[in-house]
């Protein structure tokens, strides 16, 4: 079935891939796009509604992001924030420099019958310094605040609507509202996209790419991702998925073993398993920058598919549980790069096997649902996320197998911990980590000289961004005791309780 589809041109915003969530939660499917890309997407792909994005720069700036308009003739489109701002000084309206720029919370009065209508508290969530200070002709001047003239207009002939707030937040007391009223009452969409719209139109993909008689290298690490992903291989083609795990001595205290078990048990895959702890750990010897770490393991993983190829003989693809938060992280042209993902740009130029990605523009949450609704165990659909280089990026400094074992049993106590208290309720993430210092401790009336380990836990929606979880103290006391009096090599726990940003969820 061909679905209706909203296209976001990415200006920058530091919310664009929240308005791509929103329209989805809406069922109605949505891509986003740099602007960068804009005009080759558009009239390829044809979309039934436009959304303009926000973004760091000013329209008024020489070389700032830009949009030829005449594409968007006919097709119902949103300006947010910049997107107003382009709408307006693309469209014959005036954008100056605002003499009070707005952050944060403002109150909005809006005019009766237009799109922000429904903003009934006026509450919305700004962030510019520019403003549109008279609409563009033929267009009528929706919403002000008391320093912001043009907080929105439109031109309901033309399709063509632009707000300067953001309703893609949660801030925005029923901005959710302003987007479904753009995309049914405005765009006149169905709204049919939902989970299983979407697992029908991957299989689909999938066996019109690998064809009837393609065998796809599956590789999976017993997390969701890479389960959810090699679910709907599986469903796709059967045993010509071609599950693969690797154990690299880098995964959590026991795991290995569980993931294996779950993969022949409740799967019953066609599981090669290949034990390489020693190549990982020689090819980590002396690393210590965490960039450098995660392209090694990215490389190692297809050293081993390469090595082991007359075992996986015929398997022409590498089918990887890449998620959107991945890609966005690992850099696109509108985005900085934070880190590169393993298996987004870790992975090397000399790399035979075609990539399949069937996940690579959900969210978390969204691949929960696709793996429920594929029938995959709640225990592995609710499993915490883990970094596909798994404990290289946890222990910062040099990667070795006593370091490793150190974090592995500090991991162990503190969720175990948090398990027994209930307190991994909500919890999105949490871990330990081991630091590449040393700190003076005494310990049994003598000095030690040994290293911290730090914990974090935290609570997020899809992982772009995340706060810290308000433990109880005497929990984190209990738990740092342990950890010294158990784990041998450390002496000092520390809580990071850092939000991102300015962090991210992983240390390294």
């Amino acid at each position: 079935m061909t679905h209706q589809k909203v296209i976001v041109v990415d200006f920058g915003g530091q919310y664009s891939q929240l308005i791509v969530r929103r329209v989805r939660e809406l069922g109605v499917y949505s891509e986003m796009i740099p602007w960068t890309g804009a005009r080759g997407a558009l009239c390829e792909h044809k979309p039934d509604a436009v959304i303009l994005s926000g973004g760091p720069k000013s329209v008024l700036e020489p070389g700032a992001p830009s949009l030829d308009l005449s594409l968007l003739e006919g097709v119902p489109t949103l300006g947010i924030c910049y997107g107003l701002q382009l709408l307006a000084a693309g469209l014959g309206g005036k954008v100056e420099r605002a003499d009070q720029r707005e952050y944060g919370f403002r109150v909005l009065s809006p005019v009766e019958g237009t799109l922000v209508a429904g903003l009934k508290s006026g509450q919305v969530w700004m962030s510019h310094g520019d403003q549109v200070i008279a609409a563009p002709p033929g267009f009528i001047v929706s919403a002000s605040t008391d320093s912001c003239p043009v907080a929105a207009f439109e031109n309901p002939a033309k399709g063509i609507f632009g707000v300067q707030f953001h309703p893609e937040v949660s801030h925005t007391v029923g901005g959710k509202e302003v987007l479904r009223r753009f995309l049914f009452d405005v765009a006149k969409l169905r709204g049919d996209w939902t989970r299983e719209s979407f697992i029908s139109d991957e299989l689909e993909s999938i066996r019109a790419v690998v064809g009837p008689e393609g065998k796809v290298l599956c590789a999976v690490s017993g997390g969701v991702d890479s389960a959810v992903m090699a679910a709907l291989l599986i469903k796709a083609i059967g045993e010509r998925a071609v599950c693969v795990f690797v154990d690299h001595g880098l995964l959590r205290k026991n795991e290995a073993a569980e993931v294996e078990e779950t993969f022949r048990g409740h799967f019953h895959a066609n599981l090669k398993v290949f034990r390489e702890h020693e190549r990982f750990f020689s090819a980590l010897r002396g690393l210590t920058d965490p960039e450098v770490k995660r392209k090694a393991v990215g490389e190692n993983f297809v050293r081993v598919f390469e090595d082991h190829a007359a075992e996986l003989q015929g398997c022409d693809y590498l089918a990887q549980g890449t998620l959107y938060p991945d890609v966005i992280e690992s850099g696109s042209p509108t985005a900085a790069k934070i880190k590169t993902h393993h298996n987004v740009g870790g992975l090397p130029a000399w790399m035979r096997m075609k990539l399949i990605e069937p996940l690579r523009w959900l969210f978390k949450d969204e691949v929960r649902e696709v793996g429920r609704a594929l029938g995959v165990p709640e225990y592995i659909v609710s499993r915490e996320p883990f970094p596909g280089p798994g404990l290289a990026v946890r222990v910062l400094g040099e990667v070795t197998p006593e370091r490793v074992r150190s974090v592995q049993d500090a991991d162990w106590i503190f969720r175990e911990e948090l398990r027994k208290e209930g307190l991994n309720q909500g919890i999105w993430q949490s871990y330990a980590a081991i630091l590449d210092v040393r700190s003076v401790g005494v310990m049994g009336d003598e000095r030690t000289y040994e290293q911290p380990i730090v914990l974090r836990a935290v609570e997020s929606e899809d992982a772009m961004t995340a706060r810290a979880v308000a433990l109880p103290f005497e929990a984190l006391e209990r738990i740092a005791a342990r950890i010294v009096n158990e784990v041998s090599g450390v002496n000092r726990v520390f809580y990071d309780l850092t939000s991102k940003p300015p962090a991210t969820i992983e240390l390294e």
